[in-house]
């Protein structure tokens, strides 16, 4: 299936040009007009209010990288979930319009049984990663 390209890409451009131009004037501008002092207490470290208390450089419990690679898979089966639901939302709408591309994904075999199942291939697959990562003591903060 072909999408066909109109139009021009020129106020794309120009507004990626303008934003670009925009962050450097307000970087500047920043950097001109803002206070200059400098001190102890300005240069000091500052994390939440607190005096630092050690060396930065310190070892982390692993658990805190297995929660954060947990939390990038969640949040890619988002990005994967949207267009999902986008396509299965429309196809009815589409099919009832007698679109075309609604009737290529029909002859091709994508029918919304295909697209639940193709989902559901989806979902099974992260239950066994969930699984297996409870299984390994992720949720556990003894």
């Amino acid at each position: 299936m072909q999408v066909p390209v109109t139009g021009d890409f020129t106020p794309i451009a120009l507004l990626i040009l303008g934003v670009i131009a925009l962050a450097g004037v307000i970087a500047l501008a920043t950097h001109l007009i803002g206070p200059q002092r400098s001190g102890d207490t300005k240069m000091a470290t500052y994390e939440s209010g607190m005096e630092p208390i050690g060396d930065a450089r310190r070892r982390f419990n692993v658990r805190f990288y297995l929660v954060a690679v947990l939390f990038i898979v969640f949040d890619v089966e988002l990005i994967f979930l949207y267009p999902w639901a986008t396509v299965a939302g429309s196809y009815h709408e589409a099919k009832a319009a007698n679109a075309a591309w609604a009737n290529e994904l029909a002859a091709t075999g994508h029918t919304p049984l295909y697209l639940l199942g193709v989902i559901m291939v989806f979902f099974v697959l992260l239950l066994v990663g969930f699984i297996y990562e409870w299984q390994k003591g992720i949720f556990k903060w003894d």
